[in-house]
């Protein structure tokens, strides 16, 4: 444990609003972890609810837990970057007011970032659990992201769903170059494409991450790109000086503005911008969702691109190519 002012090694940052149904039960599985040389920051996006109070009870007793109230609600995208700025540690984890972790997720993902310098990122499968934590789902991880050649890592970010590692354990150097979190469509997939192109990801192939479903997740409550945004920042609830023109272009220059920056040769950066075109032409094609769709289970066709069902099959379809 960290203790007498000593800088601990893992920051695990928690930007909150309003998270009162899940935060304590979170907060505990993050302090039963077997790894115990971390700081906890807590960054509350002026919450109305109870938030505060369990916060600060788990502060109180804890002193691994920084707890930083803000005074008013100025979007999940500053608070994320919040606690990234505020991290002290060597390596950083986003972590979640709803989700639970197995004890040793973060020890094994130290462990696998110490064993391999060339890795920026570790992470482990998820598992998804409803509102009472049984486990619904299991998700085998579907990305080339430990493949040596960066444009390889990025075409398969690009082109397949899921794996959460956004929630991965990363080294703070690294975090720390690329961009930072936006408030525009979906800026969790491009921090990630900007971090595969760093270098290579380290998934442990054991459901040690758990993400929780529920009534309350962003994509439940904000299901379209302007209420999603206006999550991230309320400005961008303002169509007039947010078009949604400007938050697809933002979201599509993210990518093209990580290729140009990162440390990767003039063939590789080449190689990316190709695969981020070939990706573009593919997503124009107004018949590409209702041909994935078309191609589903009658009963996740039923459900619709946007149920949770859906993406799930396809990234099993996509597995199984």
């Amino acid at each position: 444990m960290s203790a007498g002012g000593a800088t601990p090694r893992v920051t695990l940052g928690l930007p909150v609003f309003n998270g009162e149904c899940f935060l304590a039960e979170s907060i505990k599985a993050l302090l039963a972890q077997t790894y115990t040389n971390f700081e906890l920051v807590i960054s509350d996006n002026g919450s109305t609810d109870r938030t505060p109070e369990i916060a600060q009870e788990f502060a109180d007793v804890d002193p691994r837990i920084r707890y930083v109230r803000h005074p008013n609600n100025r979007g999940s995208a500053f608070n994320h970057n919040f606690v990234v700025r505020a991290a002290r540690g060597e390596f950083f984890k986003w972590v979640s007011d709803d989700d639970l972790y197995a004890p040793d997720l973060v020890q094994r993902c130290v462990d696998a970032l110490d064993a391999r310098p060339e890795i920026v990122l570790a992470h482990a499968w998820t598992a998804f659990i409803n509102e009472t934590g049984t486990v619904t789902n299991h998700v085998v991880y579907p990305l080339a992201t430990d493949v040596p050649r960066p444009s390889q890592r990025f075409r398969s970010v690009l082109y397949e769903q899921g794996g959460d590692d956004i929630y991965g354990v990363i080294r703070t150097s690294v975090m720390r170059r690329v961009a930072p979190y936006g408030s525009y469509h979906m800026p969790d997939r491009t921090i990630v494409a900007e971090l595969c192109l760093y270098g290579r990801f380290h998934n442990i192939p054991e459901y040690l991450y758990l993400r929780r479903d529920h009534p309350g997740r962003i994509d439940r409550v904000a299901p379209s790109m302007r209420l999603r945004s206006a999550r991230l920042d309320p400005r961008r609830g303002n169509r007039w000086r947010h078009p949604a023109v400007r938050l697809v272009g933002e979201y599509l220059g993210a990518y093209l503005l990580a290729i140009w920056r990162a440390p990767i040769s003039l063939p590789e950066r080449f190689r990316c911008t190709g695969h981020l075109l070939g990706w573009l032409m593919r997503h124009a094609d107004p018949l590409h969702k209702r041909k994935l769709l078309k191609s589903a289970d009658p009963a996740i066709r039923a459900l619709g691109t946007r149920s949770l069902a859906f993406r799930l099959s396809m990234k099993w379809r996509a597995l199984n190519r």
